[in-house]
């Protein structure tokens, strides 16, 4: 280089200038440079004969163009049409109880405390919303096949300040045999639950898309019932409906929020 510049680079109405890149993202209004046709970016199509975009005119017309360089025009002047990369999913932020996400989460030994609700049902709902919390606390969760079975299965594992046990309870109401197998534990048990029937219940009506829970007269299967009044087939049928609605907190009712919640506060309460 000297004062009279790069001797072998040309003279720049012979240098061939740089032509920008621009990514095509969808919409973007283009000038195919050879034909004239201008059109709005729809897609993209993969042939034998490399990459094309698919361009559509205000007529509806669409046409395919190969990515090539400096083919395009834009506000007149000419650019390198380039398929958009591909964006990185964002990662989620917060778990689907609406905690905050903790990445890179190492297995924790499981704490000596436990939660206990009544069946599968109960146990999958509680890990589809709070498996995540749970794994970070290190907390178990085990049904009991019945609440029959809670005193027997007290007995056994002995509830004390750092073996705590939290019971979760379908149809917790006054009056109810619920109420009455669950009062007088102790204070290194608690014992929280709903007011519905059954835990299906406790899935907001909306993000099963029905009005509402349809009423079973006493004296029959509960799931049976629901089942066969919305078209649901076997009760095995209407679980996997019931299970696949759920994708977060905002799909259960608060009662059942707020009952899962305290549990877990008081299991974990005593580190």
């Amino acid at each position: 280089m000297n004062e009279y510049g790069d001797i072998y680079s040309g003279h720049s109405r012979t240098r061939k200038r740089a032509v920008p890149e621009v990514s095509a993202d969808r919409d973007l209004v283009a000038e195919d440079a050879a034909t004239g046709f201008c059109g709005a970016v729809v897609g993209f199509e993969r042939t034998y004969d490399g990459e094309f975009v698919k361009l559509e005119d205000r007529h509806g017309l669409v046409r395919l163009f190969a990515l090539r360089e400096a083919a395009f025009l834009i506000d007149g002047q000419p650019v390198t049409l380039v398929r958009p990369k591909a964006a990185t999913p964002q990662r989620p932020t917060r778990s689907a109880s609406g905690s905050t996400r903790v990445e890179g989460l190492r297995a924790r030994v499981a704490r000596g405390s436990r939660i206990w609700v009544e069946g599968v049902h109960d146990a999958a709902l509680v890990e589809r919303v709070w498996g995540h919390d749970l794994r970070v606390e290190g907390v178990v969760v085990e049904h009991l096949e019945g609440l029959d079975n809670l005193a027997a299965r007290l007995t056994e594992f002995e509830p004390g300040p750092q073996h705590r046990v939290g019971v979760l309870v379908d149809h917790l109401v006054a009056g109810s045999k619920e109420t009455t197998l669950t009062t007088g534990l102790g204070p290194d048990v608690l014992v929280t639950g709903h007011p519905y029937i059954d835990v299906w219940q406790a899935v907001r009506p909306q993000a099963l898309g029905i009005a509402e829970w349809p009423r079973v007269p006493r004296g029959q299967d509960w799931k049976t019932g629901v089942c066969r009044r919305l078209g649901w087939g076997t009760p095995q049928e209407g679980w996997r409906r019931v299970y696949n609605a759920v994708d977060s907190f905002r799909d259960l009712e608060a009662p059942l929020l707020g009952a899962v919640e305290r549990l877990i506060d008081f299991v974990t309460e005593t580190d």
